[in-house]
């Protein structure tokens, strides 16, 4: 990897990093339907205004969101909507990893049951 591959690795990280957290994920999802006033989004979290705060400059500085004061609020809005269309994707890896899960739950079922009906068998021939 040359050093322009590098830096550009490295901006993606910090935009997949910054939305990395489920707080600020949320938050990001609850844009993708307009801009919000931090007051909404706080009405929906568990958290105090330094912490929404904190968050949401965390999505600013990684070029996620950007801020509108009006007054004495402030207003929120995805930068490039299209951000968010990866979430399908990463619902559809969520999805596979899970079936992988149970398979492998299924299959150590089997193999238990098929263990016991062996063993189950061995007794029956022992006890002839």
């Amino acid at each position: 990897m040359n050093a322009n591959e590098k830096s550009l690795m490295e901006a993606k990280a910090n935009i997949l990093k910054a939305l990395g957290h489920p707080t600020r994920l949320w938050m990001a999802e609850q844009l993708a339907g307009g801009e919000k006033c931090v007051c909404e989004l706080a009405e929906n979290i568990d958290a105090d205004f330094s912490t929404i705060s904190k968050h949401l400059t965390v999505l600013k500085q990684a070029g996620v969101v950007i801020d509108e004061k009006r007054g004495k609020q402030v207003f929120y809005r995805l930068k490039v909507p299209c951000i968010l269309n990866l979430m399908p994707c990463i619902e559809a890896v969520l999805q596979a990893t899970a079936q992988s899960h149970i398979e492998l739950v299924m299959d150590g079922r089997r193999s238990f049951s098929e263990n016991m009906v062996i063993m189950s068998n061995n007794q029956m021939e022992k006890n002839r």
